[in-house]
């Protein structure tokens, strides 16, 4: 695979997510339930949080920088830790902030996998069933589709369980 076909592998599926909010509409983002008192919008941002991480540390490795921090404190080491500080950090913002945010993040997600050199390095692995895949940079991997690849694998099952349940196809 090269960088014009992982684009457009990432495009597609950003696309496939966006239809899938648009499927699911605004009225919809805050009824609680998706995943235990979370609604759509706190599935969001805990679906979209990583990203914005995972890019700046791509773009670092790219220019040969140090490693970002996380946008969590330090002191929180496991995942539900950090799932309980992504629900509080965004809890109280509305739909449109958290919508508005994940269609910027994939904006500068896309720039900077556009600047990537045409020769990086990609490798695919297949696993259970799916490819996965990895680009290198220097001796650094990063699974890029790592956001899509948790949606569908932690979360899509349970989000179509609870439109089913909210009487959504």
């Amino acid at each position: 695979m090269n960088k014009t076909e992982l684009l457009s592998w990432l495009r597609a599926e950003h696309k496939h997510w966006e239809e899938f909010l648009d499927h699911i509409g605004l009225e919809r983002m805050e009824i609680p339930g998706v995943n235990g008192n979370w609604s759509m919008k706190d599935m969001i941002a805990h679906i979209t949080c990583y990203q914005p991480w995972v890019t700046a540390r791509i773009q670092a490795a790219a220019h040969g920088a140090p490693e970002p921090p996380s946008p969590w404190p330090a002191e929180l080491q496991s995942d539900d830790e950090v799932n309980a500080w992504i629900y509080e950090t965004n809890r109280g913002r509305s739909v449109s902030e958290v919508l508005d945010d994940a269609r910027q993040m994939f904006y500068q997600f896309f720039t900077v996998i556009e600047n990537l050199p045409e020769d990086v390095r990609i490798e695919e692995v297949q696993h259970g069933g799916r490819m996965f895949y990895l680009v290198w940079l220097d001796e650094q991997r990063f699974q890029v589709g790592e956001i899509f690849d948790h949606f569908h694998d932690d979360h899509e099952a349970d989000i179509r369980a609870w439109l089913k349940n909210i009487g959504s196809q």
